[in-house]
């Protein structure tokens, strides 16, 4: 009886410690640790636009769950147009969705703009009114020119998200008054996250996805200007033109090119034709300057992403993504189906040797032979997410799909595989 009792502890003590390796391996033992789990994502879809209130975080939150110790985890990217606000609200709005972030632990993209939005500085801009906050006329160092004479410094522009709007004159991205107002307001920020960042316990440094500098930096894009532009600034918006561009049309994309200032200011030129490589030029030294600034402060090149334009096959301005600070960011709408397919981007991706990239901003259009399907959508996704080393996918914007059943189910598909 003695032997036979042993006998079945033996086995009982085997087949326990058999069952609990079991589990162990499947990272489902009941009661064990999370370090049975992911503990740290590989890869994020972030959702763009989300408010910086408790109600939209926890929005997200019900839609699609606790993603964490997923190796796909949802997140929430934000922008901070550090030119367009007073520099006390940037920071206050920045402070809102960290402080959020760890609250409902939904990691985030902290975007800094200095290029679209730059209504509060009118110090740096406003070169034409005098009855307006900030005349100067030395301002017309700040703004871009038609040609290579500053009087040719442009009042106004245009731009189209979705609609065309007026916008104020493009920056001159090289101006040394421009430079430094962007540095004054980064050095202010950029710490802010650090800080926070470096305070999390180890166990939650995924919250940071990234820093992205840029937005989909170009010239002549996001900001045109049509011929005699300034004319039309007292005018009725009405009579404004309404063709707007043709991307493939380097360097002036169809309408008046600009880019003079810049170009002038650098050296790179003061006369004669205005080139494709010299805007290219213009714009891959901002934002490898941004970056220095942010790596300065202390920002892993890991965790610090540029994000360039780039609409035409073959064209040089993608490459201005890359420098040796951070990580390339590129944009996908037509290609979003497949990014392999543009393979301009593709090639300057794989042209540096940063750790990661992202398809920093993305949209599927639903016009892939699956269309706006569940089943289009998660194509679209697993063969961005596919690509080596991509980090992250930013979906402009969460407004846009929040309501769109496809969209919603495709996504919470691929944060559970």
């Amino acid at each position: 009886m003695r032997i036979k009792s042993l006998y079945s502890i033996f086995k009982f003590i085997a087949c326990s410690c058999f069952l609990i390796s079991f589990q162990v391996y499947n990272g489902n033992a009941k009661g064990l640790s999370s370090d049975a789990k992911i503990k740290n994502p590989s890869q994020y879809i972030i959702l763009n636009g989300v408010a910086a209130t408790p109600e939209a975080f926890q929005e997200v939150v019900s839609v699609f769950g606790d993603s964490r110790h997923r190796k796909t985890m949802i997140g929430v990217g934000f922008i901070i147009s550090y030119l367009g606000s007073p520099p006390d609200e940037a920071a206050g709005k920045l402070q809102k969705y960290l402080s959020l972030s760890e609250q409902f632990d939904v990691p985030i993209v902290v975007q800094l703009d200095g290029e679209q939005w730059w209504q509060n500085r009118p110090d740096l801009w406003n070169w034409w009114d005098k009855s307006k906050s900030g005349y100067n006329p030395e301002n017309t160092k700040n703004v871009e020119w038609t040609d290579w004479s500053p009087d040719s410094a442009v009042k106004i522009g245009w731009r189209n998200w979705g609609r065309q709007v007026r916008v104020l004159p493009m920056p001159n991205l090289m101006s040394p008054d421009y430079r430094q107002a962007c540095h004054v307001e980064m050095k202010k920020l950029v710490p802010i996250v650090m800080n926070w960042w470096h305070s999390l316990p180890e166990e939650k440094k995924y919250l940071l996805v990234g820093v992205k500098i840029g937005w989909e930096s170009a010239i002549g894009v996001n900001n045109w200007y049509y011929p005699n532009g300034n004319n039309l600034l007292h005018h009725p918006v009405e009579n404004d033109p309404l063709y707007g561009l043709k991307v493939d049309s380097l360097p002036g994309r169809g309408v008046t090119t600009i880019g003079y200032a810049a170009v002038s200011t650098l050296g790179l030129a003061t006369s004669g034709k205005l080139t494709e490589e010299q805007l290219t030029e213009v714009v891959r030294l901002h934002l490898k300057d941004l970056c220095k600034v942010c790596a300065d402060i202390g920002v892993p090149r890991d965790r610090l992403f540029t994000h360039c334009g780039g609409w035409s096959h073959g064209e040089t301005l993608y490459s201005a993504a890359v420098n040796q600070y951070s990580c390339p960011g590129l944009s996908f709408y037509t290609y979003a189906f497949d990014p392999k397919k543009d393979v301009t981007a593709m090639k300057a991706v794989e042209s540096g040797d940063a750790p990661y990239w992202g398809a920093v901003e993305w949209l599927y259009d639903g016009k892939a032979k699956e269309g706006n399907t569940k089943k289009g959508w998660i194509s679209a996704l697993k063969k961005t997410l596919s690509i080596k080393n991509v980090r992250y996918l930013c979906i402009y914007n969460w407004g846009g799909i929040k309501n769109n059943k496809a969209a919603i189910e495709a996504i919470d598909t691929i944060i559970r595989l």
